[in-house]
This record gives structure tokens, C-alpha cells and sequence, in this order.
């Protein structure tokens, strides 16, 4: 096995998840060349990955389809020996089924996957964690024990947030794609109302988080807080969670950070459930979700715009002792 491509060109989350199997094609065939496609938009995740050869990137703003091409044309240049897909949509399946590798991997949900070597059904009712379900793919090429995913920040992402570590702190990442999976701004109000001045807080994000945190801050009574959103890349996010006290976050990419860095983690579910696969990993990881079972929740995969019942009482059920208690077991 000389050259192997991973493609997973979905969420940040799912890239991260994604890296597990870079970690365990390397332990198996370390003079591999391992390359990675993912969604442009993603690449600074891999940034500088000195596992990775290259990275590739599937432009779909700047025409899909022709991306799409390109890429088919610098993918069958490569003549990989092993292409694993771990995307499940028709459009990565092509690449894959006409990649002109020796083996090609998949699920078998993907539409074109009956032109792949071996596929696997991708089953999120088992209960299985997703990087299980991503290890299917690579069994039988490795062993049966799933990698956990791992970043890796250069030094000088460290050094970017160094001069923030100078006291105990904790990092919130508030927001999320889907409105059914974010924690109440009041609520994030009311957690830090209640940490009072103990810790810094650094509240985390895109740009476009930006306007929600400083909201947040102008809600808040603690004088501690302050909102980073836009200020780091993704890399030197984590790099700031990895010595957090602990870090909150939602069912989103932010989690999947923490669990790459193996940075303690408080993860809230609203609308979604961890039994879906997408849990946190790091060794200290507690989930925090409403208390007594709701007749509506789950009520989807990845979450909505809005609570489809109207009361979007997964979320507002949670209660601020929970999360004040994850951090009482922390610092115990």
C-alpha cells in the first residue's frame, strides 16, 4: 500500500472525526503517502498535518461540477492504491468508482457505491460512535480498534494563544449552524452570571459569530469575558481549548475540536441525542441535556432553523446547575 486517499467532504465536525483514520493508515503502512479531499473552506484543519502529503480541496462555489472534473482528472493522475470515501453523496461516489484505485472503500448509502471494491452500511440507530462507523471502512486493512481523531496545531498557533493562558480560563463556543442545536443566548447568559469572576472567559466562533457574543457580553454581569470570535483561526482555537478548565460547547464542530485536542469538554445537546454517534471524545467529556425525556426529541439527524414544535423545550429545560456541575467534577 503506497498511496491512499481519504475523502470526506462534509462539515468541519466530520472532517475531524475523518482524521481517526489518517491516524490509523499511518500506524499500519508508515511509508504510505496519505493524501485528504475535503470541502474547500476546511483546508486550515489540515493545515500543516505531518501525516498528510496533501490536501485537497472540492471548490463547489466556484462550479461543482467543474471542480468536480479537476479533481477526477488529478485523482486518476495520482493512481492511488486505495481510495476511502467516507462522504455518502453521489457526487464524491464518481470520484471514487472512476478514481482508477486498486481499492476503493465506502457506504454503501452512497449512490454509487455497487462500483465500489467493498462497502459498508453506515447505521447511526446502532448507537455506535461515528469514528466505529468510519473504521469499518479500514478493518480489515488495519484492526479492529478505531482511532480517535487528532489536529495538529503548529507552535505557532500555540504561540498565538500563549499570552491568553496566563490564568485559569474557559472557553464557551455558543453558537451553531442549526438554531435547534444552540444553547439560548439567555442561557449562556445565565451560566456566566453564575461563574461570576472565578475564571477568564473566552467566548469562541466564526465572524459571523461575532454579533451573537458580543450580545451576549452586553447581557451578562461578568466582568471576564471576552469575545474572540474571528480573532482565531481554527487551529489556534483549539490550541486555546486544549488547556481550558473546561470548555462548553454545543453538538457542532467546536466539540469535535476539543475532542481532537483532548481538551476536558462539557458538550450540550438540545435537540439532538448522543446516541447518534457524534458524542464527545476527549477524556474528560460529560454531556449535559434536559433532564426528563421530551416526546419531541430527537427530532432530526443534524437539527432546524427553528424548533419544529415551537417551544424548544429541549434546550430551554436544561438547567444552569448541570453545566455548573460538570465544572464542580472538574475542578474537584
Amino acid at each position: 500500500m503506497k498511496k491512499i486517499l481519504i475523502i470526506q467532504t462534509a462539515f468541519l465536525g466530520d472532517v475531524v472525526l475523518a482524521t481517526g483514520l489518517v491516524e490509523k493508515l499511518h500506524a499500519h503502512y508508515p511509508q504510505a503517502q496519505l493524501d485528504f479531499l475535503l470541502r474547500k473552506g476546511n483546508e486550515s484543519l489540515l493545515k500543516g498535518h505531518p501525516l498528510l502529503r496533501q490536501v485537497l480541496g472540492w471548490n463547489k462555489q466556484e462550479g461543482k461540477y467543474k471542480s468536480l472534473l479537476q479533481l477526477l482528472s488529478q485523482i486518476r493522475k495520482e493512481k492511488y492504491d486505495l481510495v476511502v470515501n467516507l462522504q455518502r453523496f453521489g457526487a464524491t461516489g464518481i470520484l471514487t468508482a472512476l478514481s482508477g484505485a486498486g481499492e476503493t472503500v465506502g457506504f454503501d448509502k452512497n449512490p454509487f457505491s455497487r462500483f465500489f471494491t467493498r462497502r459498508y452500511t453506515h447505521d447511526v440507530a446502532s448507537g455506535t460512535h461515528e469514528i466505529e462507523r468510519n473504521h469499518l471502512l479500514i478493518a480489515s486493512l488495519t484492526d479492529s480498534q478505531p482511532a480517535k481523531p487528532k489536529l495538529y496545531p503548529a507552535a505557532e498557533d500555540f504561540a498565538k494563544v500563549q499570552s491568553l493562558k496566563e490564568e485559569p480560563y474557559i472557553c464557551m463556543a455558543p453558537t451553531s449552524v442549526w438554531f435547534t442545536k444552540q444553547y439560548p443566548q439567555e442561557q449562556w447568559v445565565a451560566l456566566l452570571n453564575q461563574l461570576g469572576d472565578r475564571y477568564r472567559v473566552y467566548l469562541l466562533g466564526s465572524p459571523a459569530d461575532k454579533t451573537h457574543c458580543d450580545e451576549i457580553i452586553q447581557q451578562t454581569s461578568s466582568q471576564r469575558v471576552e469575545n474572540l470570535c474571528g480573532q482565531l483561526n481554527l487551529l489556534q482555537s483549539a490550541a486555546l481549548m486544549r488547556d481550558a478548565v473546561l470548555n462548553y460547547v454545543n453538538d457542532s464542530g467546536p466539540m469535535h475540536l476539543a475532542s481532537a485536542l483532548d481538551a476536558p469538554t462539557c458538550a450540550i445537546y438540545c435537540s439532538t441525542v448522543p446516541r447518534f454517534g457524534f458524542g464527545p471524545l476527549a477524556s474528560f467529556a460529560k454531556v449535559v441535556e434536559k433532564e426528563e425525556p421530551l416526546y419531541c426529541r430527537p427530532c432530526g439527524l443534524h437539527g432546524y432553523k427553528s424548533c419544529p414544535e415551537g417551544h424548544f423545550r429541549c434546550a430551554k429545560d436544561i438547567r444552569t446547575e448541570q453545566l455548573l456541575d460538570v465544572l464542580a467534577g472538574r475542578t474537584e
